[in-house]
Order: C-alpha cells, then sequence, then structure tokens
C-alpha cells in the first residue's frame, strides 16, 4: 500500500509537469505566430490571393527568382485593365517555381501569359550554403499545401507553420520588446539615390561570386529538367510560357566569361527549339546596361528601368501584344 502511495504522486508528476510545458509553449506560441508571420510578408500576396484575385483570372504573370520578383512592374498593364501577378521571390529555383505553379495555377487564365526568367544561376543554386538552402526550403512551408512541398517534412511542418516558437532562436527575445538589444545587423552607410561608380562595380563583384563562386556544375541536369517540366505545365494548362533574360548591368557582364556564355546560350537556345517557346535575351541590352539609373544594383532594375522595362516588352514581346489585342 505504502509502495502504491509513492507511485501516484511520481506518476502525477510525470503527467503534469510535460503538459504545464506543453501549456507554456502553447501560450507563448500565440503571440510568437504574429512574430513570425512578420518574417514572410514577402509571401503575404501568395497567400491572400484567393482573397484579391478569382481562378482563372491573372491575364499576365512571371515566376523567377530576385531577377523575377523585383524586375517586373505590370502597372502599366493593369492600368489597360488586366490582371497580373508576380510569382517571384528572391533565390526562388525552378523547384519552387513548378510548386507555386501546381498550387495556384488555378487562378491563370487560360490565354495567360507567364515570363519565365532564365537567369545565370537558373541550372543551379542561388543559395551559397545548407542554412540558406534550409531557409529557403522553410518559407515554402508557409504558402504552399504539404502535397506541393518539395521534400516534405512533417517534423518541419510542426516546428515552423503549427508551433514556429520551437524554432524561434533569437527571435524568441522579441516577445520582450523591452529588451534593448541590437540583434540585427546595420545597414550599409552611403544608400542614396546618387550612384557611386566604384560602389557599383565592387558590388557586381560581390553578385557575381555570389552566383558563380564555389559552384561545381553550373547546368545541373535536375534544373534543366525542371524548366521542361514548367513549360509543359503551361502547354497543358493553356498558358503561354515565355523564357526571359532580365537586363544586367556592364559591371556584371564584363565579369562573366565567354565560355560561360556559350554554354548558357546553347543550353537556353536547344530547350527553346525542343519546346518551340520563345527567348528574349536583355542581358546584354545596351538600352540598359550602360545606363545605371535603370538599375538598384548589377542586377536588379530600379523603378525607373521597371518601367522602361515591361515598355519594351510591350512592344517586343510578340506573345504579349497577341495577348493584348
Amino acid at each position: 500500500m505504502k509502495e502504491k502511495k509513492r507511485v501516484l504522486p511520481f506518476v502525477i508528476k510525470c503527467i503534469a509537469v510535460p503538459a504545464a510545458a506543453m501549456g507554456i509553449i502553447y501560450l507563448l506560441n500565440i503571440p510568437y505566430q504574429k512574430i513570425d508571420d512578420e518574417k514572410y510578408m514577402d509571401l503575404w500576396n501568395l497567400r491572400m490571393l484567393g482573397n484579391q484575385i478569382p481562378e482563372d483570372e491573372i491575364d499576365f504573370a512571371n515566376i523567377g527568382s530576385s531577377h523575377g520578383a523585383y524586375n517586373f512592374d505590370y502597372t502599366a498593364l493593369e492600368e489597360l485593365g488586366n490582371t497580373c501577378f508576380n510569382f517571384g521571390n528572391a533565390s526562388q529555383t525552378y523547384t519552387y517555381d513548378l510548386a507555386l505553379l501546381k498550387e495556384y495555377g488555378k487562378y491563370l487564365d487560360d490565354e495567360c501569359v507567364l515570363f519565365i526568367p532564365v537567369s545565370y544561376f537558373s541550372f543551379n543554386n542561388e543559395t551559397v550554403n545548407d542554412t540558406e538552402a534550409q531557409a529557403l526550403s522553410v518559407k515554402y512551408y508557409h504558402c504552399l499545401s504539404p502535397q506541393n512541398i518539395p521534400d516534405y517534412d512533417l517534423y518541419t511542418d510542426i516546428v515552423t507553420t503549427r508551433l514556429p516558437i520551437l524554432s524561434a532562436g533569437e527571435d524568441i527575445l522579441k516577445l520582450c520588446p523591452n529588451l534593448n538589444l541590437t540583434l540585427t545587423a546595420q545597414a550599409a552607410e552611403g544608400d542614396d539615390n546618387s550612384i557611386n561608380v566604384e560602389e557599383f562595380a565592387d558590388r557586381a563583384r560581390q553578385r557575381y561570386e555570389r552566383h558563380f563562386a564555389g559552384k561545381e556544375e553550373y547546368f545541373l541536369p535536375k534544373r534543366i529538367e525542371e524548366l521542361y517540366a514548367i513549360i509543359e505545365y503551361c502547354r497543358e494548362n493553356s498558358v503561354t510560357p515565355v523564357l526571359i533574360t532580365t537586363p544586367f548591368s556592364q559591371y556584371y557582364n564584363e565579369l562573366v566569361s565567354e565560355d560561360f556564355l556559350q554554354e548558357f546560350y546553347a543550353t537556353i537556345n536547344k530547350i527553346s527549339s525542343d519546346t518551340g517557346v520563345s527567348y528574349y535575351d536583355y542581358s546584354h541590352d545596351d538600352r540598359f546596361q550602360y545606363n545605371l539609373e535603370y538599375f538598384s544594383d548589377s542586377d536588379h532594375l530600379s523603378d525607373a528601368g521597371k518601367q522602361y522595362f515591361m515598355g519594351i516588352l510591350q512592344d517586343e514581346v510578340t506573345e504579349l501584344q497577341e495577348a493584348l489585342r
């Protein structure tokens, strides 16, 4: 009898302590969920897409990495009464482009024109290490259904979307806003509207190093296959795909070797020939590469550059012109 009396309190403790811990975690998770959501504000348009745009409504769209996210401005097309959407996101590979199309393709009109950016790093990975790759993967748990998440993992889903408090790390301190801690890097000085050519060229070298340094293979068969799969998805869903390389500045272009460019264009031209999809190349366009006011950095357009670029696409891209008729 005495033995039972000693066991019962022990059993109660074994149940009560984990239950209390889970209760605390759950309560902390409620306010932290709002903090975590702020990290993924760039996905907000995707998460709200169904509330903003009906199905089969988007006339013009693009996918792609930062060259898609930051180089397309659809203001002029929207003023003409078109519905447009940018599915691009920083470091986004064709893997996630295809996943987004499978998830949100129902919002594309049957005659939608879809711009598919083809950048120098498109057939490799823009992420430079495993930490970046993991952060990129986690992001899509916030906007894709499990069946469309590449290499879906239930544990990752739980600690990133269900109970993000479990993977908060230093961010958990944001629950105590009165703590006077500096946890983020300061912005670089001298960022204004003026163009410092020397600084611009230095940033071009940094961008080039990010895209090319340490890469053992620039043209992964998996990436090429994924681009074919994206084009096939478009064909099956009556979407018009358009391959496009967006403008680069002269300071970026002068760093890229001729050997690389030969293989790059051989790859693109083969894909274009195999599929019958048009390819438009603005990487070395003199209207852009020598006019730094059209760039926010060496390979991303400024607001003025994006507007000018869209005007050129309206004048020169046959598929866009036909869709506007």
